[in-house]
């Protein structure tokens, strides 16, 4: 009976043994790879954190220049959009006595309660109605396209989606914010 050439029953101890790994000698572990990747994933994560974290928000209360902006009159019209929905409307008529031009900024909102508390705060976009190029009722449009010059009166549309069925239906206290100037 002939044996298998190299075969580990029929090898010698001293004979080296073909397509086998020797467990007497170890190939030394190279361990720049994995440094490289862990010293990478922790950039990563660095970056993560330091660009995810939240801008510090600019002071919470009116723009200074607000005490400008008076509101002569404010009239409130609800309406029925295409889905069934009732849409809040606060036209604003509002007289710039400041010597800036306001081409932009924000509105706060509050709307409340018979008791005076505060049931909803909405932060709308200024908007100006402007007339329509076709003719028919004027559109709320970007306040850059239409913006308030010092000495200048403007109706300002704001549009609420949903107001709190618990709202008083009396006008909110308005607070402009983040205007934008020419």
């Amino acid at each position: 009976m002939t044996e298998p050439i190299n075969s580990p029953s029929s090898a010698s101890p001293s004979e080296p043994v073909l397509f086998s790994a020797d467990p007497s000698q170890k190939e030394p572990r190279n361990w720049t790879p994995l440094i490289i990747g862990f010293a990478l994933v922790l950039v990563v994560i660095a970056a993560v954190v330091i660009l995810g974290r939240s801008r510090p928000e600019k002071a919470d209360g009116p723009d200074p220049y607000s005490s400008m902006l008076v509101v002569e009159q404010a009239k409130l019209s609800q309406a029925d959009n295409f889905v069934g929905a009732t849409v809040t409307y606060i036209d604003l008529t509002v007289r710039n006595q400041g010597q800036r031009t306001v081409t932009g900024g924000l509105v706060r909102a509050i709307f409340r309660d018979t008791l005076g508390q505060a049931v909803q705060t909405e932060t709308l976009p200024l908007r100006a109605l402007i007339p329509h190029s076709l003719g028919g009722d004027p559109e709320a449009a970007d306040l850059t396209l239409a913006p308030l010059a010092p000495g200048q009166t403007r109706v300002l549309r704001l549009t609420i989606e949903h107001v709190s069925s618990e709202w008083n239906q009396a006008q909110p206290d308005l607070e402009f914010r983040a205007l934008h100037f020419k």
